[in-house]
């Protein structure tokens, strides 16, 4: 179990157009807290700084300023430090086909992680566990799964190797950046469920970032509304959504999909 907080983090970008240079804030002043067994939503339009803060808390990029802490510790960006929080928070990407090498197998994609991370196992051990990776991630029959390659499973069960990778190495935190945006439409809440589910099996903390505001409402507990780099609005899941107070979210409100307004619309 973990806890992961940003304090003020600020995130500038240097950019250049002939002789000049301007500076562009992509993350201005975010405040988040990731804790066990809760599940936030980040909520903007493209460009709004979302992958950016992604970006941050997965170590791919440094901020300029702020405060990252790991269960109250400043986060080290060196040596064993890094290692452990490498295995403590782990990602989910957008795309489940781009984020798996097409030459190798699911086995080997899961293989490395536990081999990495667990070096003290035994070869029957890392196998062992590769197939209840799969089990976990709903993916039967597992030994089957794990002989097969990326094309040769469906955009769904493909974001579930994906998953089953990030938990590999037993994290507490998870980013799960649009996982379900690049699925069919059929398979999406196939994959949301089980991300629901580890969340609560695993209690892990999760941050779940999306420009879609229903499934946000449905499967977080708090949401945080993010504008031109900037958190606008935050609180509980239904209370944003059902009573926003930022113009901003007003108007992601009403883009999303509202059976219940519909239905009012087509009587009255």
């Amino acid at each position: 179990m973990s806890t992961l907080e940003l304090h003020e983090v600020v995130k500038e970008y240097k950019l250049r157009q002939g002789l000049r240079t301007s500076v562009l804030r992509a993350v201005d002043g975010v405040d988040l807290t990731l804790e066990p067994g809760r599940t936030v939503a980040l909520v903007g339009q493209s460009g709004s700084g979302k992958s950016t803060i992604a970006k941050l808390l997965m170590q791919l990029e440094r901020p300029t300023s702020g405060r990252m802490l790991l269960d109250g510790a400043p986060v080290e960006r060196r040596g064993r430090g890094l290692a452990h929080y490498r295995r403590t928070v782990q990602m989910v990407f957008q795309d489940p086909f781009a984020s798996l090498n097409p030459y190798h197998t699911v086995e080997h994609h899961l293989e490395r992680p536990v081999r990495l991370h667990h070096p003290d196992l035994s070869g029957a051990q890392v196998r062992a566990r590769v197939l209840e990776l799969l089990e976990r991630v709903r993916l039967t029959p597992a030994a089957e799964v794990a002989r097969r390659r990326p094309h040769e499973l469906s955009g769904g069960q493909r974001q579930r190797v994906a998953i089953a990778r990030a938990l590999a190495p037993g994290p507490g935190i998870l980013v799960a950046d649009e996982p379900v945006s690049m699925l069919d439409v059929s398979i999406r809440l196939g994959v949301l469920n089980l991300l629901a589910g580890l969340q609560r099996e695993e209690n892990l903390g999760v941050l779940y970032i999306t420009h879609d505001l229903a499934t946000a409402r449905h499967f977080s507990d708090e949401i945080l509304v993010m504008f031109k780099g900037s958190i606008v609005e935050r609180g509980p899941a239904d209370e944003v959504i059902l009573n926003p107070q930022h113009e901003y979210t007003r108007l992601l409100a009403e883009a999303a999909p509202n059976p219940e307004r519909r239905l009012r619309e087509l009587a009255g």
